[in-house]
């Protein structure tokens, strides 16, 4: 999933007075002290807590807290049963046949088969708009011919046996199928509230959910709050009553507001201010590695770009080393692999060819390459170079453009800041030549990386790189149900996109949070995700 750190500042003195120091945030429901509330910063205002509209973690955040699929994460986002009792696969893979529990939405309506039915056509019907990850769940049978209006969303290749049974089709066997269905594209939503409401139905005073928690107020751009659902199968685990999401990305005054006591917990803390962050909140920075991915994303269809040489002419020039070392300080690791290392069955991504040649040959390089591509003195090499306006993308951004220039006095880059969200919509629809991106793990499975760039993803492969040989490999490790045989066709295809320099990696994140201490329950994990149902206070107790 994309990830961001959205500029987006609120008024520090209004958002205290709203919230009250006793009840939290006004509206529905009774006040509830502030020892039963998690109040957390998200880092930025969601465009939608639809599942099937969102894109990024800091909706995932809080669409994960209201939604539970047919399998769930634990505490450290391992797959688990969700809504799924049971299940069973066939000899061939293809057919998986799961038993749900009996389970109601908030409002007390059973939620069925007919729902997952529902939500699954609903996320692959291409008049669904805003459903930009629709590409992840193309494993299902025909899901790829529906996305794209060949086939109606009736042929998709999951039904409802009866009320409790659901079977899923897929196009080819697929054993990390329950880390797939964790994701938030395949969360169930309510087929008799979606189609009373439309795009309504998300409101707070219209929302129905079968998670722990349920909205009831949204301030955009200040906060969100949620309360606990008393209809949820596992409430007497749940700890805390209400749970408030802020959308502000001041990563300082977050800091800031977690030594006044005002928020428990943070999904940042300020760039390169690891010590000082520890200094000031002794015990709070959470820092652990995680499966997310930095990269420049280059236009493949657009000059000077769909010219592999140019491509890794920048590439070479990138100082992943310094970024990292001397200018991020955050144990933030150089990218040389654009799968990141540690995924399950995936010991060895591949890696440039050229990673341990000294910089100063690489420049050499890259200075050759870009000569052979026609470029020198009478024909500089210009082109600009979009970055988003959050995290440490700002800090990076000049850097590179240093790196670039380091190539020849003839390189001749400039760079643009883009509002973060902004951003990623243009490089969903092409809108670009060079830009700064990044991918955080949706499932723990090197595919979920390595099918970016296949020439029939769609939206997010945003350089749209096209290599029949690339697309074939990755359909032979899909086919594959000897774990050995499938392996080698993805370190096939992984090495021969990065040949390709089809994306340029720059480093591979580590989770920067910040936690209270009195905080229970946190737990940190590869995907850095953590639901507010497994997390209590000191003292507090569940139920």
């Amino acid at each position: 999933m994309q990830f961001t750190r959205k500029a987006f500042v609120i008024s520090m003195s209004a958002a205290f007075l709203a919230l009250g120091a006793c009840g939290g945030p006004s509206g529905g429901g009774s006040q509830v002290s502030r020892e039963e509330q998690l109040r957390r910063g998200v880092n930025a205002n969601p465009d939608s807590v639809d599942p099937h509209k969102a894109q990024g973690t800091w909706e995932n955040d809080i669409i994960g807290d209201m939604f539970i699929g047919l399998f769930t994460e634990d505490a450290a986002s391992k797959p688990i049963p969700g809504v799924a009792e049971s299940w069973t696969t066939s000899e061939d893979g293809l057919t998986w046949t799961f038993k749900l529990k009996h389970t109601n939405w908030s409002d007390g309506v059973p939620l069925t088969a007919n729902d997952f039915v529902f939500s699954l056509r609903r996320m692959l019907n291409p008049k669904t708009l805003g459903a930009v990850y629709a590409s992840i769940l193309y494993p299902i049978k025909n899901a790829q011919a529906v996305n794209s209006g060949k086939m109606p969303p009736e042929q998709l290749g999951v039904r409802a046996v009866d009320d409790y049974t659901l079977e899923i089709q897929l196009e080819n066997p697929m054993p990390y199928l329950p880390a797939l269905l964790k994701h938030y594209t395949a969360y169930p939503v309510p087929q008799h509230v979606v189609e009373k409401y439309g795009d309504d139905w998300t409101r707070p005073e219209h929302i129905v959910v079968n998670g722990p928690y349920k909205l009831v107020e949204w301030r955009s751009g200040d906060y969100l709050r949620s309360v606990k659902n008393d209809a949820f199968a596992d409430a007497a685990n749940v700890c805390f009553k209400q749970i408030i999401y802020f959308t502000q990305s001041d990563h300082d005054a977050m800091v800031r507001r977690a030594q006044a006591g005002e928020i428990d917990m943070n999904s940042s803390f300020p760039s390169g201010q690891l010590a000082e962050t520890e200094q000031k909140l002794p015990g709070w920075p959470r820092v652990s590695p995680m499966m997310a991915t930095t990269y420049t994303v280059t236009n493949t269809t657009k000059p000077p770009f769909d010219d592999k040489r140019v491509r890794q002419a920048v590439a070479m020039a990138e100082d992943r080393e310094y970024i990292t070392k001397s200018i991020l300080k955050g144990r933030q690791i150089p990218a040389y692999n654009f799968v990141p290392p540690g995924m399950n069955g995936y010991p060895h991504p591949a890696e440039f060819r050229w990673k341990d040649e000294p910089r100063a040959q690489r420049l050499k390089e890259a200075v050759a390459l870009l000569q052979q591509a026609g470029y020198g003195p009478d024909k500089p090499l210009e082109f600009e170079y979009l970055y988003r306006a959050s995290g440490d993308n700002p800090r990076i951004a000049p850097v590179l453009q240093a790196n670039w220039q380091d190539i020849a006095p003839w390189v001749h880059p400039q760079i643009r800041q883009v509002e973060t969200k902004d951003l990623y919509k243009q490089e969903q629809e092409q809108d670009f030549t060079i830009a700064d991106s990044g991918w955080v793990v949706d499932y723990n499975d090197p595919y979920n990386f390595l099918y970016l760039m296949d020439s029939r993803t769609g939206p997010m492969n945003y350089g749209q790189y096209k290599n029949p040989a690339y697309d074939d490999l990755l359909d032979k490790a899909l086919k594959q149900t000897d774990t050995a045989e499938r392996t080698k066709y993805l370190e096939q295809a992984d090495q021969m996109m990065l040949d390709d320099t089809a994306v340029i990696p720059l480093l591979t994140r580590v989770t920067q949070d910040i936690v209270n201490p009195d905080i229970t329950g946190y737990v940190d994990n590869i995907e850095d995700i953590h639901r507010s149902r497994y997390m209590c206070r000191k003292g507090l107790k569940a139920g």
